[in-house]
């Protein structure tokens, strides 16, 4: 695919290592029982992108390393901005601590705790402390596929979206994904229009539905299709479009909610097709996570 990668600009952004918060009182779930369990934030020590996304006694977790810039002021310009500049796959490196000089690799947004999530190996994850400090080299936001310009690309390193197998064929973009996701299913984070940060979620509370899908198992880093979604100018549904996303949390109890999706490409018009390979996975494609080498 012909891109204008050659003219995006890489601009640093920096964050820190989230502290985990919680209420430490019951939630309710989607079918009325009460939980009490960890959640977002903080450095995940044995959960990694690869991994199920599935059976964790958690709500929302997320893989890795969970950063922001400000964590009192999550709807700042500057936190903000963090999220935007940071896109999958782009290099994060360690700037402060005994792990000063590692580098990782950016794995996704989460939208509403207004998270960059990183991945890390495990050495470096044993000298991170929740005070130190990651700067990541921001490259990707501005990509343009020259030859169809009906796509919209967010969120995405030029140099994975390279490594991702699409084909061209007939005008038509054939994209390598896990699975096929049902409009219907989409749930928390439709409507906005924040489509430079963030994610949305696949609705788990139908398990029989999720397993008719092959849902079930997704990991996070599996790359999947969205039927019938434009994320354009924002999350909706439109017959005929599609959108492509990268699991980047985990299933959630509450109403509404599931696997969290960035997205990384959109299409009003019916150009974005899905080819299932159960191998289509960032933590494969960049040997990160589980399957670091």
């Amino acid at each position: 695919m012909r891109t204008n990668k050659d003219r995006l600009v890489m601009i640093s952004v920096q964050g820190t290592i989230v502290k985990p918060e919680h209420s430490g009182r019951h939630s309710v779930s989607h079918d009325g029982k009460p939980f009490m369990l960890p959640g977002t934030g903080g450095i995940t020590y044995n959960v990694k992108v690869g991994d199920c996304a599935f059976g964790w006694e958690v709500d929302h977790v997320e893989p890795g390393v969970s950063t922001i810039l400000d964590q009192e002021k999550r709807e700042s310009g500057p936190n903000r901005g963090y999220n935007f500049y940071a896109c999958i796959g782009n290099e994060a490196k360690v700037v402060t601590g005994d792990a000063k000089g590692a580098k990782g690799t950016v794995t996704g947004h989460h939208g509403g705790a207004e998270h960059v999530l990183i991945d890390f190996s495990d050495d470096v994850l044993e000298k991170l402390t929740l005070d130190d400090k990651i700067l990541i080299k921001g490259y990707g936001q501005g990509l343009k596929l020259l030859d169809y310009p009906e796509v919209s690309v967010y969120n995405v390193d030029p140099n994975l979206l390279e490594k991702m197998g699409i084909i061209e064929k007939d005008g038509e973009l054939h994209v390598p994904v896990v699975a096929v996701v049902p409009s219907f299913l989409m749930g928390s984070g439709i409507g906005s229009t924040s489509m430079g940060t963030g994610d949305y979620d696949i609705m788990t509370a139908d398990e029989k539905t999720l397993k008719e899908h092959g849902l079930d198992k997704l990991r996070f880093g599996d790359i999947v299709y969205i039927q019938d979604h434009d994320n354009t100018f924002g999350r909706c549904y439109r017959k005929g479009a599609a959108t492509i996303g990268v699991v980047i949390h985990s299933d959630c109890k509450y109403a509404g909610h599931g696997p969290g999706v960035t997205t990384i490409m959109t299409c009003a018009q019916p150009k974005l097709k899905p080819i299932i390979k159960p191998d289509a996975n960032i933590a494969k494609i960049l040997k990160i996570g589980r399957f670091r080498d």
